[in-house]
């Protein structure tokens, strides 16, 4: 049986996170104390054998019943449980948004005295040591909920032990850089299409511009180099036990030289057959 505990920040997108594993199958509970999943899992081995992926939302709900949840990770796991972690976060300044948008109080806020900055840090300081060992990390500060979506799609559809789940994305360093990255490269050393008229308004989706990206010898020398890190990389995130790798490239807009390399990529990964997505954060931005 596969499990997967879902934790992060409170209106970090938990509830949209359950929505689609049960969609996809899974068996959720959400705010699980952590002292019953054991419990449930025996359980669910001993009279139900129809359960074969189960999704416990673990937070900050749960009071003091939470801070039992490294002691339940450590036990599964010296149980040789088949556990993942999927930890979801998002920037303060969202989760302050976010909770003045839903006009919800945060779990913290009684004890911090309403004042929501400081229970964001709080929290933030509880979920400290899981974050630390999560297997899956997903920022939502800047995903719509359908972006979102998408990338739990990606990540949980079609799950292996033995396989990593790749998103390569593109994006612009003056929209701000991609937290949840695990990879990120720079490629604004290259030669910018901006500045080309007829190819000013195109993206890297189309012919023109990537082919103008790739006629330059650095950028088809640095395509080659990247390809040859990457694939040296990938069996040693799998060798860890790493499920799922995030390779973002930046450009100044997002439109041009960073998609033009997240498709190279992404195509060269896919053809290696990895379970790759690509996406482009910032190419309808102006």
């Amino acid at each position: 049986m596969n499990y997967l505990i879902v934790t992060g920040v409170s209106g970090s997108g938990k509830s949209t996170a359950i929505n689609v594993l049960e969609d996809i199958g899974y068996y959720c509970i959400d705010n699980m104390p952590p002292e019953l999943i054991s419990k449930f899992a025996q359980i669910c081995n001993g009279i139900n054998e129809n359960i074969q992926k189960v999704a416990f939302v673990v937070d900050i709900r749960g009071g003091d019943f939470f801070l039992k949840l490294n002691d339940t990770i450590n036990e599964l796991r010296s149980e040789n449980a088949d556990l993942k972690i999927l930890f979801l976060d998002s920037s303060d300044d969202c989760i302050v948004r976010r909770y003045k948008e839903t006009r919800r109080k945060h779990p913290l806020d009684e004890v911090s005295y309403g004042n929501i900055r400081k229970a964001i840090a709080t929290e933030r300081e509880l979920l400290s040591s899981v974050r630390g060992t999560c297997d899956y990390y997903v920022d939502t500060s800047t995903l719509s909920v359908a972006q979102f979506k998408e990338r739990m799609y990606s990540m949980f559809l079609e799950d292996k032990d033995d396989f990593i789940h790749i998103d390569v994305m593109s994006f612009g360093f003056k929209y701000g850089t991609v937290s949840d990255a695990d990879l990120v490269f720079d490629v604004r050393c290259l030669p910018n299409p901006f500045y080309i008229p007829e190819l000013k308004h195109k993206t890297g989706l189309q012919n023109e511009v990537s082919g103008y990206v790739m006629s330059f010898d650095e950028s088809q020398k640095l395509l080659e180099k990247l390809e040859d890190i990457i694939d040296f990389l990938i069996p040693l995130y799998i060798k860890e036990g790493k499920a799922q790798i995030v390779i973002a490239f930046g450009c100044t807009g997002g439109k041009h030289r960073s998609v033009t390399f997240a498709e190279k990529l992404g195509k060269h990964l896919f053809d290696n057959g990895h379970k790759v997505r690509i996406s482009h954060r910032d190419i309808e931005k102006h």
